[in-house]
């Protein structure tokens, strides 16, 4: 099976809802105002209430309060709200999988930890809007789950803590795929924009140098990440798992990435809360 036979099997469990549809076509619609999105996005309440919780948490810092979905768009651009509302609705698709919740919840650790490196990396680099990388980072290994609900025993035949065989080396073994390839193919399905789908489809192409600083940046989240929580019980280093080449040309070095394990550990618990609050239990 490839990764879209994966996804095409997927693609009547892993549904997106109307809503999320409507509120794509008005963003694409360059004649939709402000009211015209933030009224799609009240008719679901548990969806404004999740936008407003995560636009007014310590990930956006905004120093006065939002409380209403119209100043949410004026103060964060509809950009950063349609980012806010591809979370809500990517964790709600995936409710319905079949699967152990203490696996969806250290799933979604991992996933919420790549999104906070991916922010906290972004802006030190002074990326503009540095924000909207957290979706890169929270979406980058969604293929997993769609192959943990077709083929359980797949799935969990590519799990490594092996550092000679690295997860995604192990996937294209086991599948003949990664989980970022079969993530992006989801993605693409859900005719989400080729800025998010293009870096999530690229994150494991070792030879970074003709990729964006997307592209760049989500790998090396990724391989943080992953020495933070996949092989946490290993003691590794940075270098173990990145070069210094492959951290020169973005400008990063070990402090930086030291840094940012820090931001991760202060705000995981925030941003789990309000995404996926069963995973605070395990902290």
């Amino acid at each position: 099976m490839t990764a879209d036979d994966y996804v095409e099997q997927a693609s009547e469990i892993f549904v997106l809802s109307d809503s999320f549809i409507r509120i794509r076509e008005l963003i694409d619609d360059e004649s939709s105002t402000i009211d015209d999105i933030s009224e799609v996005i009240l008719l679901d309440p548990a969806l404004s209430g999740t936008v407003l919780k995560l636009a007014n948490s310590p990930f956006f810092s905004y120093p006065g309060k939002i409380d209403t979905i119209s100043k949410a768009v004026l103060v964060l651009g509809i950009t950063e709200v349609y980012n806010l509302v591809i979370a809500y609705f990517t964790t709600e698709a995936f409710k319905n999988i079949d699967a152990n919740q203490d696996y969806l919840d250290e799933f979604w650790i991992k996933s919420v930890d790549c999104a906070l490196l991916m922010k906290f990396l972004g802006t030190s680099l002074g990326i503009i809007n540095a924000e909207r990388l957290f979706i890169l980072g929270l979406l980058h290994n969604l293929g997993e789950l769609v192959v943990h609900q077709i083929t359980t025993e797949k799935q969990r035949a590519c799990d490594s803590q092996d550092i000679n065989l690295l997860p995604w080396v192990k996937q294209q073994d086991v599948l003949g795929f990664t989980f970022g390839e079969c993530s992006a193919e989801l993605l693409k399905q859900w005719q989400l924009p080729y800025s998010i789908f293009a870096p999530i489809r690229d994150q494991d192409i070792d030879d970074l140098s003709q990729y964006t600083a997307e592209t760049q940046l989500l790998y090396i989240a990724k391989r943080v990440m992953s020495k933070q929580q996949v092989f946490k019980d290993q003691n590794l280093d940075f270098n173990d798992l990145l070069t210094e080449e492959q951290l020169e040309p973005i400008r990063l070095d070990k402090k930086m990435l030291e840094n940012a394990v820090d931001y991760c550990d202060l705000e995981r618990l925030g941003l789990l809360s309000i995404l996926n609050p069963s995973a605070c239990m395990l902290y």
